[in-house]
């Protein structure tokens, strides 16, 4: 019997905590095992570091947890050779110059795939405060694009960014378990519609920019707005309902949604998303209301499976439409449900995440053979 080959993730947080993890690669660790692998991970932070490191205060703890994630760092630097494949994401340490990303690189030599889903190395993102941007060293992804045998990318933006440094790369989006996923709504008008946002405390500021169209909207036909992952949200002249965000109680409350709420603003960094509310909300059969920008664009079919819109007159009468228009919802959820079952289940990616395992581990020589893959879906999103 073959000896089964071995995988270590290395990875910033910890297990089934964060979605840029948990709805990529993690929910594929059973079909990699499958598939004849062992799956360990290393997180940078463990689950005592994750509970406060988002939170004001306690400089100690934090200093704490920083110190436990270096030292576990150090020890994997130690056990590379132990491993048929070191699957890297977004980084190895999270502040100052790539140095452990350089020594993660040359240890691991021709068996390191790397896993990037967010713009982390843009000069100016908004939405991270400017003396962070100076201490968690943009060059960390550039080193491990350029050193890895493979990148796998979430969006046709990141993607063709990523092909300056290396030509070997697979955009495969987030995706869903749409085995759990299941869709409940009655698509009726019996009762006050839901519509509803999934996010964190740190995105929050995003629904805001809906503020006015949604406080316009609510004195024609009052809804509930509900709120996950951020517990504390409030928005002045609408009904809002908010929870914190809980792994067993995700899919219970997404399921309680009539639209789908996803803006974004107009900004480089939106181009590193892959659409992943948009998709939870789809796979529940949700009709949902987008801005349109970057992977949206291959996510929604415009008026088909959700509205992608631009201008707050847009946001509001693709919102009133759907409010008004029970059987809308119910066309445009399940042809949304379709849409997530063909191209962005787990079932439909599978195959491409072992193939490119497969390809790595097969021989140190193979990285020319691995397949590019640049848009499963056929849009280039742009």
């Amino acid at each position: 019997m073959e000896k089964a080959k071995k995988i270590l993730f290395i990875v910033p947080y910890p297990h089934d905590k964060a979605p840029s993890q948990r709805l990529k690669f993690e929910q594929y660790y059973q079909q990699f095992r499958d598939a004849g692998y062992e799956v360990e991970w290393s997180s940078f932070y463990d689950d005592k570091a994750w509970s406060l490191i988002y939170k004001p205060g306690n400089i100690s703890g934090k200093m704490a947890a920083m110190a436990r994630g270096y030292f576990r760092r150090l020890r994997d630097l130690f056990r590379i050779g132990k491993y048929d494949i070191i699957y890297a994401h977004l980084w190895v340490t999270p502040i100052g110059p790539p140095v452990f990303e350089h020594l993660l690189a040359a240890l691991s030599g021709k068996k390191l795939v790397y896993d990037i889903d967010d713009l982390i190395f843009l000069k100016n993102a908004s939405h991270i405060a400017w003396w962070k941007q100076l201490i968690k060293g943009r060059k960390k992804p550039i080193v491990l694009m350029k050193k890895a045998q493979h990148v796998v990318t979430c969006t046709p933006f990141l993607d063709e960014f990523v092909r300056q440094y290396n030509p070997h790369t697979t955009d495969i989006s987030s995706t869903i378990d749409t085995d759990s996923y299941q869709p409940v709504n009655p698509y009726n008008n019996d009762r006050k519609l839901t519509l509803g946002w999934s996010g964190s405390h740190s995105t929050a500021a995003y629904l805001h920019l809906l503020t006015e169209v949604l406080q316009a909207l609510y004195k024609e036909k009052p809804f509930r707005l509900l709120v996950m992952g951020d517990k504390d949200f409030r928005m002045e002249g609408v009904e809002v309902e908010a929870h914190a965000w809980s792994a067993e109680g995700e899919i219970p409350t997404l399921q309680q949604i009539d639209i789908g709420l996803y803006p974004l603003p107009d900004e480089q960094w939106v181009l590193g998303k892959s659409g992943l509310k948009a998709l939870q909300y789809m796979s529940l059969g949700i009709p949902t209301v987008a801005t349109a920008i970057g992977a949206n664009y291959r996510v929604i079919e415009d008026g088909v499976s959700g509205f992608l819109v631009k201008t707050p007159q847009e946001w509001k009468e693709k919102l009133h439409l759907l409010m008004q228009d029970a059987d809308l919802r119910k066309r445009m959820g399940q042809a949304a449900q379709a849409r997530v079952e063909q191209h962005y289940s787990i079932k439909s990616t599978a195959p491409v995440y072992v193939g490119i395992l497969n390809s790595i581990s097969s021989s140190s020589s193979s990285s020319s053979s691995v397949s590019t893959m640049r848009d499963t879906t056929g849009s280039s999103g742009k």
